[in-house]
């Protein structure tokens, strides 16, 4: 019988309305299992580890991501794979840092949730379990037929670091605008093999250091030369910049200065598109040209929430900035395309 292992974090899956507020509050997991009856008729064995205190998505940070890493690793030979429930808000953010941790994975990590608490008449919240659950059981030859982290939302199955949420009042909260979906649920679940990652050769590694000390430096016409230097000038190891288009910048002098000074400091400094989809091309026009002379890195087509965990991952592995640049450019995981 197939093993899943769920873990349970939080999130509007699990969550009531407080009759004297008004507001959602969590509840334990043996309420999700009263409100979906259908999981006894699965012909699987599953197990629940629930965190406590439950989450709110908002709350999540490398810490609670390296725990979830550690249960999976503690747990990964008993379970043919792995569900979590999460809160939709930030787990793109979850799924892009378990992808960079769970090196050389082999079983499926399917992160998932609900727009509407289970316990509501339209909740989005039975079908997203369990397909997820059942995409999880699904093998090959006896092979998981997708050995990655994933998130599974409205009948859509994305790779993890490829992931945005891009709405908060459809169920269809989440997109991947730079790689194609990894797997469809209609009567039947159709299984796209070529955008899949192959089984690995190696035994699971988990690494799970992160250093957080990241600025983000959003542009837009009119920034003025306080507000890049509040992030340029402060103590900061590194800085995602977001950009126009194809990784633009104005060319202003002092702006181009402001950046100079931060990577003299020692700061990395990772240039992504503000565009959900495309890709960076550093030197394309004038407007990118000094950035890639001044050695700032590409970002190329990764997310945001991808972009974030993976200077995270990086900088907490002891490698030298040369190093770290030089990864941030390759992909680890399948988070960009070069």
């Amino acid at each position: 019988m197939t093993k899943i292992l769920i873990i349970y974090t939080g999130g509007t899956i699990g969550m009531v309305n407080n009759p004297l507020t008004g507001s959602l509050i969590p509840f334990d997991f043996e309420q999700i299992q009263q409100n979906v009856p259908e999981l006894a008729r699965l012909n699987y064995h599953l197990s629940v580890h629930s965190f406590d205190p439950i989450l709110d998505s908002s709350n999540m940070d490398p810490i609670i991501w390296a725990e979830l890493a550690r249960i999976i690793e503690d747990t990964y030979a008993d379970y043919d794979g792995f569900v979590v429930l999460h809160g939709s808000d930030t787990m793109a953010y979850t799924a892009s840092a378990l992808s960079f941790m769970l090196k050389n994975l082999s079983k499926p990590v399917v992160l998932t949730g609900s727009q509407l608490p289970i316990g509501e008449i339209r909740t989005d919240a039975k079908e997203n379990l369990i397909t997820a659950l059942e995409i999880v059981a699904t093998k090959n030859n006896g092979v998981a037929m997708v050995p990655e982290v994933c998130i599974y939302f409205d009948y859509q199955l994305f790779r993890g670091n490829r992931s945005i949420k891009y709405n908060s009042e459809k169920f269809e909260a989440f997109q991947s605008p730079n790689y194609h979906i990894l797997a469809e649920a209609g009567v039947s679940l159709s299984f796209y093999t070529n955008y899949i990652h192959d089984l690995p050769q190696e035994p699971l590694v988990v690494q799970s250091n992160f250093n957080a000390n990241i600025g983000v430096l959003k542009l837009y016409p009119g920034i003025t030369p306080q507000a890049v230097q509040a992030i340029t000038t402060s103590s900061v190891d590194a800085i995602v910049l977001e950009t126009f288009g194809s990784g633009n910048t104005t060319t202003a002098q002092w702006f181009i200065d402001s950046l100079q000074a931060a990577i003299d400091q020692g700061k990395l400094i990772v240039d992504i598109s503000q565009c959900q989809g495309g890709s960076v091309e550093l030197g394309k026009y004038e407007t990118s040209k000094k950035l890639q002379q001044m050695g700032i890195i590409s970002g190329f087509d990764m997310t945001f929430e991808a972009t974030v965990t993976k200077l995270m991952y990086l900088m907490g592995q002891n490698l030298t900035n040369t190093e770290i640049a030089s990864l941030m450019e390759q992909s680890l995981r399948g988070e960009l395309t070069a």
